[in-house]
Parts: C-alpha cells; structure tokens; sequence
C-alpha cells in the first residue's frame, strides 16, 4: 500500500495524460499558453497502463481519475481506459475534462469502460465564458455534457471556479441550471497554480462567498462529514434533496489530514500534493528496465515522505514551479 507518515493511505490516482490544453483559462495559464513537454518526454500508452497496473495490483490503487492539460487530447485515450479496464482488480475510472470534445468520445469512452467524467464549467454566458477561456466553446461544451449524460457516464458532475468580477454572481443560476440537467455542480475556490503567479489571497471567493450567494435562492443542508469520507468537496443538500452542491475549499477549509490521493504527472513523476514542490522520476526507472518491484519500491518511499498539508496558511508559502496544466487537477 502506499502510507505515509502520517498515516493517511493513497487509494486514489491521479494521472496527467498530457500537459496540452486547447482552452486558455485565465487561472491555469497565459494567453499565449506554455512550452508544451517534448514527445519524447510523456509517458507511452504502454508505459502509463504499466506503472497504473502496479498502482492497482501491486500498492492498493483502487481508482483512477484520468486529467490533463486536456485528457481528451490524447490520442490514445480510449485505448488506455479499454486496458485499464480490464485489470484485475478493476479500479473505477473517471476523467476530468473541459468537455469540449466529449460530444465525439462520450460513447466510446463509456464503451471502454469509463465510469463517470468531471467536466469545468465556470459560468452560463457564452461572453463571459470567451473571457475566461480565451476561446469561443461555450457550445461545445454543453453539448459534450449533454453526450456524457446520454452515454451514461453518471454522475456527471461540473466543477466551477468563481473569478471576481467576471462570474462571482452566477453562484445561484449555476446551481439552478445543475438541477435542471441533472448534474452535481462542485465550487472550487482558486487556487495557487496558475503559471504567471497572479493568484491572489485576499481577491478569492471563498467557500463562505460562495454559500452565502446560494442560500440567496436555496436552502441548504449540510449532509456530514461521516457521508465525506475522504472526498475533497463538502457537501450540501439542495432545498431537502435528491440533489447536492459541493464546494472544495482547497485554501480556506482544507482536507489534507483525510487526504488519500497520489499523482502521476504526464512525463512520469510522482507527486505526493498538487501543491508539493518536489518530485519521484518514475519514468527513469521505467527506460531503465527496473521491474514492478522496484517502481513499486520506490513509489512507495515517494508517498512515505508526503508532509502533513500543503501548507497554504504559511505566509511563505511558494507556489510550485508546475502550473496545473502540468500537474493534473
């Protein structure tokens, strides 16, 4: 298994399928974009299945949320959740995406063997979306959410981030339009990892901005931290339910005592936080011809080493070097 000092045990793998990304959200990267990793550098199909099969067979992994950059950008995507999907023990598997190309992948990637997808959507105004993203796919998005639904990839759910001045008052309609379509819409306060560092503290809308704008229209109940387990969001139940909003308050309210995640980056390092700044180079071992003993041996001794929290209250904090399209979300 993989445990760290603390005692906190990873059953959930993050893997960064590629660092590319065909939006340019204002929170993730500049206009212009990034230097994008050479080929050379990411992790093969084949290598990316095999360090997963050690994850699942060999250190307790029990499921697998595919990110990016854009995972849909992968060429090989589909094939990769097919082989995964056939491990044995099968881990469940999701995808975190900006949806824009679901429309033509949700069946076949339902058909492989994904259980469920994770699409951002920050806000419901075509323009204020052109803002945010610096592209004009307000459309395509929603229908990408439409073709997961319909294939069945459920539940679908929306992660939003709220940018003052730009959609701090779409709190309420988002979740209206949630219910509607029969999604389960998740906040997420912003956090520091965008590549030009212009995060800012005290310019956030916090998990309290973000409640207080819902209970404007909605009565909201607290479902309990017995129900949360490990899951990164809290959870409420919408004017008395079936249907519930999340709010993940990586900076003001955060869950790393409970955290049980470990994280592959596209070009084969372990990260133990999305906020850490050191790495394990998984791939050197892999070129090298180290067998599944000693890659498992030394993801261990990564995770082992993981520090109590991400240390976002320390006023020294220093933001990692890797903007979250290197890193995975």
């Amino acid at each position: 298994m993989l445990i760290d000092t603390y005692g906190r045990v990873a059953t959930d793998l993050r893997v960064s399928l590629t660092d590319r990304c065909n939006l340019r959200c204002t929170y993730c990267m500049p206009e212009e974009g990034l230097q994008w990793l050479a080929k050379p550098d990411l992790l093969t199909d084949d290598e990316i299945v095999r360090l997963i099969d050690i994850a699942v067979t060999s250190l307790g992994i029990e499921e697998v949320r595919f990110t990016g950059g854009e995972p849909l950008l992968r060429p090989g995507l589909v094939g990769i959740v097919e082989r995964v999907a056939a491990l044995d023990p099968r881990p469940q598997m999701s995808l975190t995406t900006n949806g824009i190309g679901l429309k033509r992948t949700a069946q076949a990637l339902k058909a492989a063997g994904l259980d469920r997808v994770n699409v951002s959507l920050d806000t419901l105004r075509p323009d204020v979306f052109k803002t945010l993203t610096r592209r004009d796919r307000h459309k395509d998005v929603l229908e990408g959410l439409d073709a997961a639904r319909e294939a069945g990839l459920t539940p679908v759910k929306v992660n939003s981030v709220l940018m003052p001045g730009l959609n701090d008052d779409e709190a309420p309609d988002l979740l209206a339009w949630a219910v509607e379509h029969d999604y389960e819409l998740r906040f997420i306060e912003q956090m520091p990892l965008d590549a030009q560092h212009g995060w800012k503290r005290d310019g956030m809308i916090t998990a309290g901005d973000i409640l207080t704008s819902l209970r404007t229209r909605f009565e909201l109940t607290e479902e309990g931290a017995d129900k949360r387990g490990s899951a990164p969001a809290e959870r409420w139940i919408v004017d008395g339910g079936p249907h519930v909003v999340g709010v993940i308050a990586s900076v003001t309210r955060p869950f790393c005592a409970a955290c049980d995640r470990t994280r592959l980056t596209a070009d084969g390092q372990i990260r133990t936080c999305l906020f850490a700044r050191e790495e394990t180079d998984l791939r050197a071992a892999l070129r090298s011809d180290a067998g599944d003993e000693e890659i498992a041996r030394i993801w261990r001794e990564a995770m082992w080493g993981k520090k109590a929290g991400a240390g976002l209250d320390d006023p020294t904090f220093v933001q990692p070097d890797r903007p979250m399209s290197a890193i995975g979300g």
